[in-house]
């Protein structure tokens, strides 16, 4: 994955989910081979010539000004996640900015959601499961039990079985991760995030079909439906937390409406794997 190829993907992709009648356009009087926007639509609602345009999308324009990005967002319609998302390939592809490595998380992060009651798992920029605590095993599965490589959400979404158990509306929140998952590219050549998208799409149909839509979210918090063979069903609210100088880190946090069925159930669930909060980070407990 390269990112002047992404640049031109997306927008492409948007340009493709727009008619012209939706931005004020004449209707075609003629059926158009392709769908959507041509690049001199796009480039007259920009206000930019369309040789211009052609370099923007090739990645060949060089230092592109906020307002000339301003105006290709307004174009194109795009809202202020996509628009970030603009921005960062555009730096990338002027050669500004290169893509931090993966640290690893704080010793006291890993202590804090040790100590919780709770589900919690930290993340890295693009879903590495980092750590993930007692309640969280529990409640997801156990990654630490699994080899490195395969410590990823997006990768446990649709490689293992598992997760269309827990998750009752698996292909909603599969979406989601892919659109959370497309947003983590960030400036630079990005070889782990290339890594994880390449093994996805030859092994998983689906992921590919999700992941050439183009859609873009972010991970910020929400009501999800769980399922454990144990207790049935729970409905938990989940809020993820950024983490300042931490290279993209993220913890997320599930929990349920005080005095709600799920909350006794999470409770329940969580209790029978408490002993593991007495293990220090990165060590298991032995009988």
């Amino acid at each position: 994955m390269t990112r002047g190829n992404d640049l031109r993907d997306f927008l492409s992709s948007r340009r493709a989910a727009l008619a012209p009648e939706q931005v004020g356009l004449p209707s075609p009087s003629t059926a158009r081979r392709v769908k959507g926007l041509r690049r001199e639509e796009v480039a007259t609602l920009a206000g930019v010539s369309v040789h211009y345009y052609v370099k923007l999308e090739q990645g060949r324009a060089g230092n592109v000004s906020d307002q000339v990005v301003d105006a290709v967002a307004r174009a194109l319609r795009l809202d202020e996640v996509e628009t970030r998302y603009l921005r960062s390939l555009l730096h990338t592809a002027t050669g500004r900015g290169p893509a931090p490595g993966v640290a690893r998380p704080r010793p006291a992060l890993q202590s804090m959601i040790r100590a919780m009651d709770v589900p919690a798992v930290i993340h890295g920029p693009h879903l590495e499961v980092l750590d993930i605590n007692h309640a969280g095993k529990a409640l997801l599965d156990d990654f630490d039990a699994m080899p490195l490589e395969e410590r990823n959400t997006a990768r446990w979404m649709f490689l293992n079985p598992r997760a269309r158990i827990v998750y009752r509306d698996w292909a909603e929140i599969a979406a989601d991760i892919v659109a959370v998952l497309r947003n983590s590219a960030r400036n630079g050549e990005d070889e782990a995030l290339s890594r994880i998208v390449g093994d996805l799409s030859t092994r998983s149909a689906e992921f590919a079909a999700m992941w050439a839509d183009y859609r873009l979210a972010e991970h910020q918090h929400g009501v999800k439906r769980f399922y454990h063979e144990a207790v049935g069903d729970m409905r938990l609210n989940w809020q993820n937390l950024h983490l300042p100088d931490s290279h993209g880190q993220t913890i997320i946090i599930y929990s349920a409406d005080t005095g709600s069925p799920s909350e006794e159930k999470l409770r329940l669930l969580a209790s029978w794997t408490a002993d593991d909060v007495a293990a220090p980070p990165g060590r298991t407990r032995t009988s």
